[in-house]
């Protein structure tokens, strides 16, 4: 099946250029980001996760929906490809919120853009950090986005991600070069998916970047970070209020889903 550009492009509400520039590449990471928000209710409702352009689109796109890292990043690597981008998919081991001596699998999907023989990276789908702009694949170089800073840190020929969060820098993931194939995903996104003790099926996990501010659900308690400001906590006590809050905080359809 053919990749449908047209109705991407409609579904985050990109108007601007299509050229395989930096512009383009900037403008489309932040509202995908903003659009289409990161969310594991299929695995978490022992819904499959499938990874296949068909149905990519027909859940991300046409079902205004949203998906987690393989889903969002497989859809914005074709998308990026289809404007003519040269785009290789990576994988990335999680580092948040581990000891420092833990050895995570690789189960992180980000991207590598070539573009005119500069490197960048591009990762829509890391939950509550989503990038909302590509970084340059520099090392020790702050870098700014329409949210926090981020940098990047050699550590031997891998590279780590780091976010400052309320002026500390915290490691998200650390990665190498290593090109990734389809394949490779799909056995990871099978259990992630499946697996009983994966995070993705026994708990809700949801997160969008707005303008101003990061919403984030764990469960039921959600948590609105402001930039450059507080952090909002709440309960939702009823599923009413869960369902509102995915619907309008969240911008997902929950039309077929049985919530």
């Amino acid at each position: 099946m053919e990749f449908d550009l047209d109705a991407y492009l409609a579904r985050i509400g990109h108007q601007g250029t299509r050229s395989p520039s930096l512009e383009t590449l900037s403008a489309i990471h932040l509202r995908h980001a903003q659009t289409i928000p990161f969310e594991n209710l299929d695995p978490y409702l022992k819904r499959p996760v499938l990874l296949d352009i068909e149905s990519l689109q027909k859940k991300l796109v046409l079902g205004r929906r949203g998906g987690y890292c393989f889903e969002q990043n497989l859809l914005l690597s074709h998308a990026l490809k289809a404007l003519g981008f040269d785009v290789t998919g990576l994988a990335a081991r999680v580092l948040w919120n581990i000891t420092d001596d833990a050895v995570r699998p690789r189960s992180h999907m980000l991207l590598l853009i070539n573009l005119d023989g500069a490197p960048y990276i591009a990762d829509a789908g890391f939950g509550g950090l989503t990038l909302t702009s590509p970084l340059a694949l520099e090392a020790d170089v702050e870098q700014s986005t329409p949210h926090e800073t981020f940098r990047l840190l050699r550590a031997g020929e891998d590279f780590v991600m780091q976010a400052s969060i309320g002026g500390t820098w915290k490691p998200l993931y650390r990665f190498d070069l290593q090109p990734q194939f389809q394949a490779d995903y799909e056995v990871t996104n099978w259990y992630l998916s499946h697996h009983p003790n994966s995070r993705f099926v026994t708990g809700l996990i949801v997160a969008r970047p707005d303008q101003d501010r990061r919403y984030a659900l764990l469960d039921r308690e959600l948590t609105i970070h402001h930039l450059r400001g507080v952090s909002e906590k709440s309960t939702l006590t009823t599923n009413a209020e869960l369902r509102s809050t995915l619907e309008n905080k969240f911008l997902i359809n929950l039309a077929d889903l049985p919530l």
